[in-house]
């Protein structure tokens, strides 16, 4: 998976409008890393560290974290169709952005309020799952998400009714869509802290995670806080989610898919599935966007391509995987 990631970067920096060769690349990364004369010309490494490199290291994060965020939940709640948009977090992060794109604030807002949005989104699910008693918290969880998301995303296709369809309603579409082709620096400073910070606790309850699939009688038996885990395995999950769909946009199937193919090459243990969905999450997008933006004239959303490639591979995964995913 290493390889794979680095053979995905190498392509990602090389293909586009501009292309860029191996050697190029290679030049500008041993002068940049050594302060040595720069061998190429300067449109060679503008392109490099100001065009594509804030592109491709936002690839890289949003789709790590939203494979980690789709392992997690997965085990968490023992089922293979989970993803993580089950709690409501995308469905949060739309609205939060469509009403930033509806009142006309600047990017930066935008990116907080979906961020924010995700957030609450997953509070209340959690808040709501807290106050029933007597039935299955995990089958509350996921039946809370369901409706809230659906309440959330009917107020999301209000706001497009009311937009302005000549201004604000093709950005909300657009952003719906998903895309990274507006990332910047900026957007990187306030990608990489949630993401780097959800992952060390999910690391660190690796091993909980994995006696959290036994169900929660068994979990308890053998000296787990399974509510606490659980919140704690839900918060990281949600902020790692809610940090990529505040800068990509809403991008399907990564979530699902990847932590499939991971659990298919390493098996269920989550000391082994976490970082193996982590760097196969990372080459996944990343190799997405290059075609999405490599394919024809016009760049293709993320959301599309990604549905487009996901539908027939778990459609395979389905017929020809393994039996039993845990």
């Amino acid at each position: 998976m290493a390889l794979a990631l680095v053979a995905a970067v190498c392509v990602a920096f090389s293909v586009g409008v501009y292309p860029v060769s191996p050697g190029e690349l290679a030049a500008v990364l041993w002068a940049k890393t050594t302060g040595g004369a720069l061998a190429v010309p300067k449109a060679v490494e503008t392109v490099i560290w100001d065009i594509r490199g804030p592109r491709v290291l936002a690839a890289m994060l949003v789709g790590a974290g939203l494979a980690a965020s789709g392992a997690a939940y997965q085990g968490l709640f023992r089922n293979p169709l989970v993803s993580p948009d089950i709690l409501g977090v995308s469905s949060g992060a739309a609205l939060g952005a469509v009403l930033g794109i509806f009142a006309s604030l600047p990017v930066l807002a935008i990116q907080a309020l979906a961020f924010v949005g995700g957030l609450l989104a997953v509070s209340v699910v959690y808040g709501v799952a807290a106050t029933i008693r007597g039935r299955d918290p995990v089958l509350v969880l996921i039946l809370g998400g369901v409706v809230i998301g659906a309440l959330l995303g009917s107020g999301v296709a209000l706001l497009k009714y009311l937009a302005d369809p000549y201004n604000q309603l093709p950005a909300i579409t657009f952003w719906l869509l998903g895309s990274l082709s507006a990332v910047n620096r900026a957007d990187l400073l306030a990608l990489l802290p949630p993401v780097a910070v959800a992952l060390v606790p999910l690391v660190l309850l690796r091993w909980r995670l994995d006696v959290m699939t036994l169900g929660d009688e068994e979990a308890t038996s053998l000296g787990v806080s399974v509510r606490a885990t659980r919140a704690v395995v839900v918060a990281a999950a949600t902020l790692m989610t809610a940090a990529a769909v505040s800068v990509s946009g809403i991008v399907g199937w990564v979530g699902l898919l990847v932590p499939h193919l991971a659990r298919l090459m390493v098996g269920p243990a989550f000391a082994r599935l976490l970082p193996t969905s982590v760097l196969l999450g990372a080459a996944y997008l990343l190799a997405v966007d290059t075609l999405a933006r490599s394919l024809g004239r016009v760049e293709l959303p993320l959301g599309v391509l990604t549905a487009v490639i996901g539908t027939p591979v778990f459609l395979w995964l389905l017929a020809f995987g393994r039996r039993g995913w845990s």
